[in-house]
């Protein structure tokens, strides 16, 4: 099975330049997005043989999430624990035969980390939803959970140090994660390896240098080790400042 997760940072416009192309030439069986940045009725696809599952944020062209499954899903839950909404569409989470698929756009510190107080309380539900999946059947998580969680993972570590995205609090819930029994797949096959971003800034040739930011993850339960094919990041696809980010396991 093949899943793609990718934040397209608005998908009117990564359908503008190309998404549509690709999402056919990978052919993948789930496809996540995240930063969607719409509202219901503002866009049409038309992807035959996949179910939709939308998740749009309360504000428009803001955050949202989706998920185009070849599957159907069991049911659909767009927010954390026992609540069935969530007012900025960053959740969804699928429940299939044998496993569960959990799309999420973490909230962003902000610059002067004016959010990091709301962003780990965000952890602390995410966490406990996991755990509670996870004790029925095994979970997959994909998405921009908007951490770089080691040095490895971001081209200028040392200067980013304390900033959004790289605060030992956001790193920490991060890590506590994986301790719990969840496995950073790409880290699995890719465990020293420098340079697998996924984010980059607009700034001019910042791309093409490759100075970037790991900040789009898929997570998985550790019992699921053994079905583990392949993890990788797609920088070669443009449309939006992240590059898709794929899995390839055996369900």
């Amino acid at each position: 099975m093949k899943l793609i997760s990718w934040n397209v940072n608005g998908l009117r416009a990564c359908v503008r330049k190309g998404f549509l192309d690709y999402f056919h030439e990978v052919d993948a069986d789930i496809f996540a997005v995240q930063e969607i940045k719409l509202q219901n009725g503002q866009i049409e696809l038309e992807l035959d043989g996949y179910h939709q599952y939308w998740n749009y944020a309360e504000r428009k062209g803001y955050s949202g999430t989706a998920i185009f499954s070849k599957e159907e899903a069991l049911s659909a839950q767009y927010g954390l624990g026992e609540a069935n909404e969530e007012s900025e569409g960053r959740i969804i989470t699928l429940e299939f035969d044998n496993y569960y698929v959990i799309t999420i756009y973490s909230p962003n510190s902000q610059r002067d980390l004016a959010r990091l107080s709301l962003r780990l309380e965000w952890e602390v539900k995410l966490y406990e939803h996991m755990i509670q999946l996870d004790a029925q059947k095994p979970v997959i998580l994909c998405g921009d959970l908007n951490v770089a969680h080691q040095p490895i993972d971001i081209r200028n570590a040392k200067a980013n140090e304390g900033n959004s995205g790289f605060t030992v609090e956001e790193r920490t819930a991060f890590s506590k994660l994986l301790d719990a029994g969840f496995i950073d797949t790409l880290r699995y096959f890719e465990p020293e390896t420098e340079g697998l971003y996924s984010w980059w800034s607009y700034m001019k040739t910042v791309r093409e240098r490759n100075i970037g930011w790991r900040i789009d993850y898929f997570l998985m339960s550790s019992r699921l080790e053994t079905k583990l094919q392949a993890a990788t990041t797609e920088p070669a696809i443009y449309g939006s400042d992240h590059c898709p980010i794929t899995l390839k396991i055996d369900v």
